[in-house]
């Protein structure tokens, strides 16, 4: 079964948490009811362009 996408929305929302607040990938992942390992997919693409 494919995975599921986040919106735009929430992926920038994890990424200014992340950055921004400092938050953990469970924090996030908690406060935008998305999965912890999509939080660790996206922030981890993110961080490779920085």
């Amino acid at each position: 079964m494919p995975a599921l996408r986040i919106t735009m929305r929430k992926l920038k929302d994890a990424l200014r948490l992340q950055f921004e607040g400092g938050k953990s990938h469970q924090q996030i992942a908690h406060a935008l009811g998305i999965s912890k390992g999509a939080v660790t997919k996206y922030v981890g693409l993110a961080g490779a362009y920085e």
